[in-house]
C-alpha cells in the first residue's frame, strides 16, 4: 500500500488558530494518518508558518481544500467577481505551497451552493479560463491541483466524473480529478466506472459514507470503489472526510447542511476510518 492515508481536519476542529491546528494535527498523527486536509475557505486567514511548523513537528503531510464564496465565484458572469475568484485561487496555491503541501483540491471552480439554473455558456467559459489560470499558478508553485466532482446541490458546473473530464479537456490543462464517494453515491450510476473513466487523471480521493458518518454504516459500495482504485493503479492520497454537528465550522457546516450529530468522538471515528480504508486497500 503506497497511498497516503489522509483525514479532514473537521473531524477534530472547525477553526485553525494554533491550539485548534495542534489538536487536529496531533490527533491525526496519533490515529495513524499520513496527511491532514486543511479547509481554507478563507486562505488569507491561514497562518502558513505556524501550520508548517506543526506539520513538521508531528511528521505529517498536509493538503488544502477550498470552495469559492459568492463574491469570488469564477463561474459568475460578472468580470469583477471572476477576477476576485482568480485572486483567491492564486492565494490558495500560495497557502498550499506555504505550508509545505503538495495537494490542493476541492470545488475550485464555483461557489459551493445550489444554483437556480444550469450553467450558461458564458459562465462555463469563465470557469475554463479560471482553470487555466489556476493550472499556471499551481505549476509554478509545484502544487498538484484536483477539481472535486460534487453533487447538483453544491454546483452546477460538473456533477459526474465524465462532466469534469470534459471540462478539463476544454481547459487543456493537466489538472486532475478529485472523486468523493459521498457525491458519487448521489450522481454516478456506480462506483467503478468513474474511476475507470478518470484513469491516471485521478488526482485525489475523498472517502465519505452516504450519510457522512462512520464508514460501513451507510449505502456506499466501498468494495467496488476500492477494487477499482487498486485495479487502476491509483497512487494518490485517500482521505477520509466526515462531518457532524459535534464539530462546527462557521461557514462550511451550514454550506454542507451539517445539522445532525452523526458522531461525537472524532478520535474513535478517525481510528475506525483509518483501519477501514487500510484494510480495503490491502485486500482489494
Amino acid at each position: 500500500m503506497t497511498n497516503l492515508l489522509g483525514v479532514h481536519a473537521l473531524v477534530w476542529s472547525g477553526s485553525w488558530d494554533e491550539p485548534a491546528a495542534r489538536h487536529a494535527i496531533s490527533s491525526a498523527a496519533a490515529a495513524g494518518f499520513d496527511l491532514i486536509e486543511v479547509p481554507i475557505l478563507d486562505p488569507y486567514s491561514i497562518d502558513t508558518a505556524m501550520t508548517r511548523r506543526l506539520l513538521d513537528e508531528y511528521g505529517m503531510q498536509g493538503a488544502c481544500s477550498m470552495g469559492l464564496p459568492a463574491h469570488a465565484d469564477v463561474s459568475s458572469e460578472d468580470p469583477a467577481v471572476v477576477a476576485a475568484g482568480k485572486e483567491l485561487l492564486a492565494r490558495a496555491v500560495e497557502v498550499t505551497a506555504g505550508i509545505g503541501a503538495t495537494y490542493l483540491c476541492g470545488v475550485l471552480y464555483s461557489q459551493l451552493a445550489k444554483y437556480p439554473r444550469p450553467i450558461s455558456e458564458r459562465s462555463r467559459a469563465n470557469v475554463v479560463d479560471a482553470v487555466g489560470f489556476l493550472a499556471d499558478q499551481a505549476r509554478q508553485a509545484s502544487v498538484e491541483v484536483s477539481l472535486e466532482v460534487v453533487n447538483r446541490y453544491e454546483t452546477n458546473v460538473a456533477n459526474t466524473a465524465a462532466q469534469m473530464l470534459d471540462l478539463l479537456d476544454e481547459s487543456g490543462t493537466d489538472v486532475g480529478v478529485h472523486l468523493d464517494t459521498y457525491h458519487m453515491n448521489i450522481e454516478e450510476d456506480g462506483f467503478v466506472k468513474p474511476v475507470q473513466q478518470c484513469g491516471d487523471r485521478l488526482g485525489y480521493v475523498h472517502i465519505g459514507e452516504s450519510h457522512r458518518g462512520y464508514l460501513g454504516t451507510g449505502t456506499i459500495d466501498f468494495d467496488g470503489f476500492f477494487g477499482a482504485l487498486v485495479e487502476s493503479g491509483y497512487e494518490g492520497p485517500v482521505t477520509f472526510e466526515s462531518f457532524s454537528s459535534a464539530v462546527v465550522h462557521p461557514e462550511l457546516s451550514n454550506q454542507l447542511a451539517v445539522w445532525r450529530n452523526l458522531w461525537s468522538d472524532g478520535d474513535d471515528l478517525a481510528r475506525h476510518a483509518r483501519s477501514f480504508i487500510a484494510e480495503r486497500l490491502k485486500s482489494s
